[in-house]
């Protein structure tokens, strides 16, 4: 936990430092867009860039690989990024610490309205998919031991190791809550890790079981299994451009064009993208253009 805290606190200082850097050279015609420390953050990183670049006639920096929640909302209230793409589920329970709920039409209208109220920022139209957390294990061992849920988990929990990102051992939609509505417990406390290296560690056998994402295509690719919430614990977790008012006012043509890309990626499709870059090692940026183009956008 420390060390999730030292984490998001020296990606803080990384954003505080590139504010001052981009407020002595940044050009009135440029937006910049930010993303989280994460394959899928960064595809939509830059679909948003892309979007735009092809679009308009604003230039995009792009500032990708901010960190995790914390960090990237921050850059967004303080101007250093100009939008990034947020979870409504993540902004519910970790920005504006409000219990899970699992209607996906109230926590949006709730996330949009806190935000517009407290930090002066816009979601747009979602994109058309949802990337919950996903409690996973080995596909073999699924098979093994017939387990499909979390419920059927718990039988087994106590003789397995888990590794879970520094965020989810933090947050109210994350593993204190869900031990607690499950009864989940496993041989030891969860080692913390980095989440883009849980996957890979839950592949080698170092750990048993994670929390990754639902859409990751790492999925696929190492063969794991996405267990069932079958008492849906996590709310969900619908992805949305957040943009601030203030970009949205010094650059006009900024919200219709992003809110182009509503309804655009479903579930299937942006497992699809993660693939191509986490299993086929393909160039982020070739993979959104080719994205791009089949949708005509």
């Amino acid at each position: 936990m420390k060390g999730g805290w030292r984490s998001a606190f020296l990606g803080l200082l990384l954003v505080l430092l590139a504010a001052v850097s981009w407020a002595c050279g940044r050009s009135e015609n440029t937006i910049i867009i930010g993303s989280k420390n994460f394959t899928e953050q960064i595809l939509l990183g830059e679909l948003l860039a892309q979007q735009i670049e092809g679009t308009t006639h604003y230039q995009v920096k792009r500032l990708f690989n901010l960190g995790g929640t914390f960090v990237c909302h921050q850059a967004l209230v303080a101007g250093t990024i100009d939008a990034y793409v947020e979870y409504t589920g993540t902004a519910l329970t970790a920005i504006l610490r409000e219990p899970p709920s699992s209607n996906s039409e109230e926590v949006y209208r709730t996330v949009q309205d806190a935000y517009g109220r407290r930090f002066h920022l816009l979601w747009l139209s979602p994109l058309g998919f949802t990337n919950t957390f996903a409690i996973m294990i080995r596909a073999e061992d699924a098979r093994r031991f017939a387990i499909h849920t979390l419920t059927q988990l718990v039988e087994h929990a106590p003789r397995w190791h888990a590794a879970f990102g520094y965020e989810f051992l933090e947050r109210a939609d994350g593993f204190p809550g869900l031990a607690k509505a499950y009864g989940l417990r496993f041989a030891d406390s969860p080692r913390v890790m980095d989440l883009a290296l849980t996957y890979q560690a839950l592949a080698d056998h170092r750990v048993d079981v994670i929390a990754g994402d639902s859409t990751n295509g790492l999925v696929a690719a190492l063969d794991l299994t996405v267990l069932e919430d079958d008492k849906q614990y996590f709310p969900p977790y619908q992805a949305a451009p957040v943009v601030s008012r203030q970009s949205l006012a010094r650059f006009p043509d900024l919200e219709h064009t992003v809110s182009r890309l509503g309804g655009m990626v479903s579930d299937d499709e942006m497992r699809r993208l993660n693939y191509e870059v986490d299993g086929k090692r393909r160039d982020v940026a070739a993979v959104v253009r080719e994205f791009r183009s089949a949708k005509k956008l």
